[in-house]
């Protein structure tokens, strides 16, 4: 975006776009408190993907995914994600093609309508300061993954802070080894650039998501394997 442009942009985020998305977010989040018995309908997850595609329309994000041929319907899958933005949550959320839930730290249990609107979806917090809630956590991926409902992790832990993808935790690899599903790698691209982490405002870039093939885990004795052949499939689906 032209620098000259910028300013009026900024203004137009504060003044429209972050009302408007507000907005969106309460009646979203009180909409799913209302609809929790029906948690896993699609016309639910349908809401909630507009709730997530109104970020990147209203900020005028162009949008590209490929690789959907990839994902075989009724299978459940642990999705794998390099995380380079906020607006990942929402590009991941808005266009990938199946009912999932998040593997979410349990620090945002507490931000408001967004904490409670997350649970009552069924999306899964992780507690990882205990051992003993982080295996009721894993009883809870288990009891959600079935009937082709999957989960999507960002295993860096945190937001990237040069654009790079950063080493993979073995965690994730260690609950589809456990779980014995397949793993699917998401490349995102173009995030980084629209919102990068410690800046407040956005910056309009395309943003793309790559969906690669599922890897079977089975042939993997250790998770700390898996996590690196994985993270080198993220990185390969970055550069395409």
């Amino acid at each position: 975006m032209k620098k000259i442009l910028l300013p009026f942009y900024i203004v137009y985020q504060y003044v429209i776009a972050v009302p408007i998305l507000t907005c969106l977010t309460i009646f979203t989040a009180v909409f799913t408190i209302c609809l929790m018995h029906w948690r896993n309908a699609e016309f639910v997850h349908k809401v909630q993907q507009f709730w997530s595609r109104s970020f990147l329309w209203l900020m005028f994000i162009p949008v590209s995914v490929d690789g959907v041929e990839n994902i075989q319907p009724g299978q459940s899958y642990v999705f794998v994600s390099n995380h380079q933005s906020m607006f990942d949550v929402w590009l991941v959320y808005g266009w990938l093609p199946v009912i999932f839930k998040w593997l979410m730290k349990a620090e945002l249990r507490k931000v408001p309508f967004i904490g409670i609107g997350c649970k009552a979806a069924g999306h899964i917090f992780v507690e990882r300061t205990h051992a003993k809630a982080a295996a009721a956590s894993l009883r809870e991926v288990e009891r959600q993954l079935v009937n082709g409902v999957c989960t999507v992790i960002f295993p860096e832990g945190t937001r990237t802070e040069d654009g790079k993808v950063g080493r993979f935790k073995r965690g994730a690899f260690q609950i589809a080894l456990d779980l014995g599903l397949p793993v699917i790698p998401l490349s995102l691209t173009g995030c980084y650039e629209v919102m990068p982490k410690g800046q407040w405002f956005v910056r309009r870039h395309p943003v793309h998501m790559h969906i690669g093939r599922p890897i079977d885990l089975k042939q993997f004795a250790d998770p700390t394997e898996a996590a690196e052949v994985v993270r080198n499939a993220v990185i390969e689906g970055c550069e395409k």
